[in-house]
């Protein structure tokens, strides 16, 4: 990897529709160089996938928490990987720090929110401790 593909990654990751045209404008390469490092970038697994950002409150989720997670030791991946099963959890991380799990979920309202907490997660066997955040105001995604 060296500067050139850096800048490709800065330019997709601000814009992943940007056309390959512009983008070897930008760097000054050709299109067909832009092209190859793309799908070089893509086969070493550097770009993984491409995505778009959505504003969870103009689709109806007025409600966005992050959530971390204390759970028992031996039940940790486990619980990890009956998280990503659910339609609200956004992105479920492990961490180091204050929660062994952090998640994200949507919600159309705190009401919604408490449900889904105390209905689905709560029931997970092996949670010690649910600690919600909300968010009031994202600033950079």
């Amino acid at each position: 990897m060296d500067d050139k593909d850096r800048e490709i990654i800065d330019i997709l990751a601000e814009d992943s529709r940007t056309p390959f045209t512009k983008i070897a404008k930008k760097i000054r390469v050709s299109e067909s160089t832009v092209r190859k490092r793309i799908k070089a970038l893509e086969d070493e697994g550097v770009i993984k996938k491409y995505s778009i950002i959505i504003d969870p409150a103009k689709i109806g989720y007025n409600t966005v928490a992050i959530v971390g997670l204390d759970v028992e030791p031996t039940k940790f991946l486990s619980v990890a990987s009956k998280l990503t099963e659910f339609k609200e959890v956004k992105y479920v991380a492990t961490s180091t720090g204050d929660h062994m799990i952090m998640f994200e979920v949507w919600t159309r309202d705190g009401k919604e929110l408490t449900k889904v907490i105390s209905e689905k997660i709560g029931k997970i066997e092996g949670i010690h401790r649910i600690c919600p955040s909300i968010i009031l105001e994202k600033l950079k995604s």
